[in-house]
């Protein structure tokens, strides 16, 4: 008696994180998880939008200039929503955590740690409100020394992180592929779970092993490192979905 009446207690103490990671992850597979610069650059191609660069900024003067001409498309095109993103990643994953660290605690205290990780490093990685400081204070030079010190600061960072080339900087990949890992080890574990549905388990799993399929592209076949990318946050799109309709079914 007393320990079912324990279970039912520590069901209850997890119902509000489990409330806000289905309400993250509807958020995040309805809003934030799309690529946001890819969609902008789709539409100013074809003249939808006719306002702002019709190529990726890739140097730094260039940068500074879309980012003081238009703040707003300069920071998605630096991927400032992938920080929404990722926070709610973060709380995606603190939700299944408390729904499935009785299937198999060693297994989500690792993906939980893993994701919290890729989290911090793309948030210490990311340069977009670094650069749009830089970029005003560059504006606000008064002389050519002034000038040049914001220009090389600018591109330091750029050299860790710069979305107008092919190749990203190390923190972009390695937060990229520990998300991804987490994801693939909480989707295995859902399998041995009653809570999720087979079909969110087997979606995880393809999004997730398309994700770290894209370290493999770059490696072997660098022409080919978006074709993954984008195959896996397609599917995740439908994996992230049935995880929020199977965490918001826990407390129903």
């Amino acid at each position: 008696m007393n320990q079912v009446k324990n279970e039912e207690t520590t069901d209850a103490a997890w119902n509000g994180l489990y409330r806000i990671g289905g309400a993250a992850a509807l958020i995040a597979a309805l809003i934030f998880r799309r690529w946001l610069a890819a969609e902008f650059m789709l539409l100013r191609s074809t003249g939808i939008i006719n306002s702002g660069p019709s190529v990726v900024p890739s140097s730094v003067v260039d940068w500074f200039t879309l980012l003081q001409t238009h703040t707003l498309i300069g920071l998605i095109l630096l991927n400032v929503f992938d920080l929404v993103n990722y926070a709610l990643v973060g709380l995606i994953f603190l939700g299944l955590y408390a729904a499935l660290v009785q299937t198999n605690k060693s297994s989500m205290t690792l993906a939980i740690a893993l994701c919290l990780v890729g989290i911090a490093v793309y948030f210490s990685s990311n340069q977009s409100f670094s650069m749009l400081s830089l970029s005003k204070q560059y504006a606000a030079a008064t002389t050519d020394a002034q000038r040049s010190m914001f220009l090389a600061a600018g591109q330091a960072m750029l050299a860790s992180y710069n979305p107008g080339v092919d190749y990203q900087g190390t923190g972009f990949y390695m937060s990229f592929f520990l998300v991804n890992l987490a994801g693939l080890i909480v989707s295995v574990v859902m399998l041995r779970s009653s809570i999720f549905s087979k079909v969110a388990a087997y979606m995880g799993i393809l999004a997730n092993s398309f994700g770290l399929g894209y370290f493999i592209a770059l490696a072997f076949a660098p022409a080919m490192v978006f074709i993954p990318l984008s195959v896996s946050r397609c599917v995740k799109l439908k994996g992230v979905a049935f995880w929020s309709t199977n965490l918001r079914s826990v407390v129903e």
